[in-house]
């Protein structure tokens, strides 16, 4: 049985035209909502035994808020560089790269990619993963082989404004 999570990277700051894209911080909300989020992964027991983040400075800051609300040690973050800006099949190619051994994965990373990723896991599930927005699916077999797009359960669907 596996388990993985997306996570979009929280609302990230246009405060800033000189920087690059990928340079782009989190805004005060995104630091609002990405330990908010942390908590949530937390309060459903999603305790990922890897996380592999995007290297855009808005999609690590997020992994390092949500790595540090769940208590996972933050030396163990991983950057992948093909996962900014990635489609469903550079998300794929990511995790079908992992080790069996990790039962859970964490991937944090950006849109549209990973609402096209949210809704091949589980067909429908959105039109939007809104900004740090989280998704996370059980599946049914051993290893992280998903070109084959098994069936998935939903575990967690979840997202800043859900609950207000």
């Amino acid at each position: 049985m596996k388990t993985l999570t997306i996570v979009r990277h929280a609302k990230s700051s246009w405060d800033h035209p000189g920087l690059s894209d990928r340079e782009r911080p989190l805004n005060k909300r995104g630091e609002r909502d990405a330990p908010l989020m942390g908590q949530r992964v937390w309060e459903h027991s999603i305790r990922p035994s890897l996380i592999i983040s995007s290297p855009a400075t808005r999609a690590w800051e997020t992994a390092r808020i949500i790595a540090a609300a769940i208590s996972y040690p933050l030396e163990f973050l991983q950057r992948e560089k093909s996962l900014y800006h990635a489609s469903v099949d550079g998300i794929l190619n990511v995790i079908v790269a992992q080790d069996p051994g990790f039962n859970s994965l964490m991937v944090v990373g950006h849109n549209p990619g990973l609402t096209d990723f949210a809704n091949y896991l589980s067909p429908g599930l959105t039109n939007n993963l809104p900004t740090a927005g989280v998704v996370s699916v059980e599946i049914d077999q051993d290893d992280w082989d998903l070109f084959a797009q098994p069936p998935t359960k939903v575990l967690l669907y979840d997202y800043p404004k859900k609950h207000k």
